[in-house]
């Protein structure tokens, strides 16, 4: 175990956590709601250091962000954890066990030093702290992020956006991305579905994109859970919002964990999306788990196709120094 970051203590050894959104007020002896940052006399604990589940190494585009080095490779970790409880999570497996559930599969060493060294040899551009939420492994990700940006690598989260304004701000000298989760335009869906709520994820990424962090977002699209025509807009209408030029992926749904009932989304309700998302004005639109959908990127001012042909560790990229080859347009990202 090591002492958690981002905590306060209270009278009668209790202790405050501000790491993410839930804020949770934890007695001596208990755990937060995330399983994983346990209150032991009066001091917080993290669980979840020094000891992944996971660790692959994966194209970019995966995370995924296709405006961020594109066709780079990302040395990607996880451990156990959850702050949200959805019951459509495709890596349950990991994300819904914790130490207060008596954490399994068991993980393998791997100190912060050590993730650098293998992303290095692996030829990745990139640490992707993803597959669960990279909060609850905050103190992990942290300290792996500092050495990372020593070593010239870039770090992103993969995140439900429930981080806290103090977080963000800890890590914000060493995090040079995020794709964000923003599930639901609901505050019921996301007391409902997830335990958590709508407004601290849409702070979130305001505050991402407000400091400089390259933001993309995610949406799963689940039948009868968040697809009706309302739901998309008011979705895309704030991600416009904050700006037209924030890429928007909106992913195919597979039966997993407790939805295994519902039905595959269908591919027209995906394409529905699009054209939604496109009507409110955003610029940057990608359908996911779709076999054959184009996940081209074309310049936003004279349509030329500049990233092509997405696949592991391999783009065609026509940008020059990151613009238009053809209009000399530049492109929104993070590119070489």
């Amino acid at each position: 175990m090591k002492e958690a970051m981002l905590y306060e203590r209270r009278e009668k050894n209790e202790v405050n956590c501000f790491l993410c959104s839930h804020r949770c007020k934890i007695p001596e002896g208990r755990f937060g709601i995330c399983g994983m940052r346990e209150n032991r006399e009066g001091t917080l604990y993290t669980h979840a250091y020094g000891e992944v589940v996971a660790a692959k190494i994966d194209p970019i585009e995966k995370k995924p962000l296709y405006h961020f080095l594109p066709g780079s490779l990302s040395f990607s970790i996880a451990t156990h954890g959850c702050n949200f409880q959805c019951g459509f999570c495709q890596n349950w497996q990991i994300s819904q066990t914790s130490m207060k559930k008596g954490a399994s599969p068991p993980g393998r060493p791997l100190a912060p030093e050590d993730i650098v060294d293998q992303a290095q040899a692996n030829q990745c551009k990139s640490i992707a702290y993803t597959y669960t939420e990279p909060t609850i492994f905050f103190e992990y990700a942290y300290d792996t992020a500092i050495l990372a940006h020593d070593k010239g690598l870039y770090n992103v989260f993969v995140t439900n956006g429930f981080m806290t304004t103090e977080a963000i701000e800890t890590i914000h000298p060493y995090l040079d991305g995020c794709n964000v989760d923003l599930k639901f335009f609901s505050d019921d869906s996301y007391k409902r579905v997830c335990h958590a709520r709508l407004k601290p994820v849409l702070e979130s990424i305001a505050f991402l994109k407000k400091i400089g962090v390259w933001v993309e977002i995610t949406t799963l699209i689940i039948p009868d859970l968040n697809d009706s025509d309302r739901e998309l807009t008011d979705i895309a209408r704030y991600i416009a919002g904050v700006s037209r030029d924030i890429p928007w992926h909106i992913s195919r749904f597979h039966p997993d964990y407790e939805y295994t009932n519902a039905p595959p989304t269908p591919v027209e309700t995906l394409k529905r999306a699009y054209s939604l998302g496109k009507e409110a004005g955003l610029r940057f639109i990608y359908i996911g788990n779709v076999a054959g959908e184009s996940i081209d990127t074309r310049c936003p001012a004279c349509g030329r196709i500049v990233l092509a042909e997405r696949k592991y560790g391999e783009v065609k990229n026509a940008l020059v120094k990151g613009r238009c080859p053809q209009c000399k347009e530049p492109l929104p990202g993070v590119f070489r």
